[in-house]
């Protein structure tokens, strides 16, 4: 955490990470790939069942073995997801790329490269991470983006503007919490 962060608690990193959204199915999937793409999903559910349960490394296969069977930004995100759990932001980093290769229009990996450039201090290369998340077609937790995109610009002294994000992200959900208590903790210090 950089100074004047909030604590964190498990909720906090929960919204910093993810959203749960699900692999859909391709549009014009053809016939003979369909058994393949649903074992992939199978895969992909158990990895997810196995990483809330926090078995990792059996997460960690059954998410590869979901990519290697056919490859989703859905599971190349997920993977990403148990990597930055684990610290190895670059490994997490790659994942997501690899999700933006497969599905531009997903945003959570966009926006997961950017929170895990800010573990890594790294918050001038977050930005452009997170404004992309903002405007992905294929995103249903934007709240998490503008969060993130907040704390970036908070960190780079940009306060109006953080401010405004955080405002941002409690547009999208009044009841998200991390950004209400970054609003009020930014406009105590801004007066």
């Amino acid at each position: 955490s950089a100074p004047g962060d909030p604590p964190r608690t498990i909720a906090h990193e929960k919204c910093l990470w993810h959203s749960t959204t699900m692999i859909q199915q391709p549009d014009n999937l053809p016939d003979d790939q369909i058994e393949v793409w649903q074992q992939a999903v199978e895969y992909f559910e158990r990895a997810y069942r196995m990483q809330l349960q926090g078995d990792i490394a059996s997460a960690i296969h059954d998410y590869k073995v979901s990519i290697r069977l056919f490859p989703t930004a859905e599971a190349c995100t997920f993977l990403g997801w148990v990597f930055a759990h684990l610290k190895l932001y670059d490994a997490a980093i790659a994942a997501c790329k690899r999700a933006i290769e497969i599905d531009p229009t997903f945003g959570n990996p966009y926006n997961d490269i950017g929170a895990y450039l800010l573990e890594e201090d790294r918050a001038a290369e977050a930005v452009p991470w997170l404004e992309q998340a903002i405007l992905a077609p294929r995103y249903e937790a934007r709240v998490f983006a503008y969060f993130n995109l907040g704390r970036a610009r908070e960190r780079l002294g940009d306060w109006y503007r953080a401010l405004d994000l955080y405002q941002q992200a409690i547009a999208e959900s009044a009841e998200f919490r991390p950004a209400q208590h970054a609003a009020h903790r930014l406009l105590t210090r801004l007066n």
